[in-house]
């Protein structure tokens, strides 16, 4: 039997945006909420946040939802980093939070709004992988004004080996990180539990037709074509500025033969044009290294930093 890759944007929004006992349980193992404060039952709202505008790509959310509180939840997977996705999740946040108000409707009216977004790369270093963010006093951090909590989580540094966690939140980061095209076999642990059972289900290939199976390769093809372009974005940036490095360096280098030059010429009690003229420096470069000289003597050449 073959299991199709839950990471994947057709798997993912199949398992979650199509199975609301699913999303529940994802959402009660994954998010802060309060004691007593789990979701009970979901309601599917629409994923399309904002109209398609050049500055703002990927503005359709992979899940977005709300319980009979009204809270909302707006659920992503993001397989590449970019340095935009940040603020663009608090764009779709905001955007979900300010929605829920029609003309003239009081602000008390207004319910929170969590987003958690699961991310298939490190952007971050440190071996903490979940990142809870809300807002709160800077000075007393308990204080927190409610609205909108943000919820980051680096799936590639999860270890289930020596963490301590609710057992469901790593049983659903396993299914998110164990499971693949080249699984044959699921761990017992993760069959055990219903509703990853039936997650794990919602991935076998045969649930999938054909088309269906096609635009799961396509959106394969997608993303190492994404990340071939940033990996050669990368490595062109990494020569370039190694070029610069270098012409930095030479120029800096000669800049400080020529200093030397013109302090042996002090010594020798030659003029400030002869000195010019040797060394290439400018008649003004020369006198403030000359006072410089007068200053520091035998110790000028650790302060030509201030020529």
């Amino acid at each position: 039997m073959r299991y199709l890759d839950p990471k994947n944007d057709l798997t993912f929004k199949k398992v979650f945006g199509e199975h609301p006992h699913l999303l529940k349980s994802f959402l009660n193992a994954m998010l802060p909420l309060d004691e007593g404060g789990e979701i009970e039952s979901l309601e599917y709202l629409p994923t399309e946040m904002a109209p398609q505008i050049p500055a703002m790509k990927n503005t359709i959310v992979d899940v977005r939802c709300k319980d009979k509180n009204g809270r909302q939840f707006i659920v992503e997977m993001q397989v590449i980093w970019t340095d935009s996705f940040m603020q663009r999740v608090l764009f779709n946040a905001s955007k979900a939070y300010v929605k829920q108000l029609e003309k003239g409707e009081h602000y008390i009216h207004l319910q929170p709004v969590y987003a958690l977004s699961l991310i298939d790369e490190i952007y971050e270093k440190g071996a903490e992988f979940y990142h809870h963010y809300k807002i709160v006093n800077t000075q007393n951090p308990e204080r927190q004004i409610k609205g909108l909590e943000f919820v980051f989580v680096e799936l590639p540094k999860f270890k289930p080996d020596n963490l301590s966690q609710k057992k469901l939140q790593v049983l659903w980061l396993r299914f998110l990180t164990e499971i693949n095209e080249n699984s044959t076999e699921i761990a017992a642990e993760l069959m055990n539990q219903s509703e990853i059972r039936d997650a794990i289900d919602c991935l076998q290939e045969s649930a999938f037709t054909k088309g269906e199976l096609e635009l799961y390769e396509r959106y394969w093809d997608i993303i190492r074509v994404e990340r071939t372009r940033i990996e050669d974005a990368d490595a062109k940036g990494i020569k370039k500025g190694i070029k610069i490095g270098e012409e930095i360096g030479l120029v800096k280098g000669a800049k400080i033969s020529s200093y030397k030059t013109a302090v042996n010429g002090f010594k020798r009690d030659m003029t400030d044009t002869d000195i010019s003229e040797l060394t290439g420096l400018t008649t003004e470069a020369v006198v403030r290294l000359r006072a410089l000289f007068n200053k520091y003597g035998q110790d000028t050449e650790s302060h030509f930093d201030e020529a």
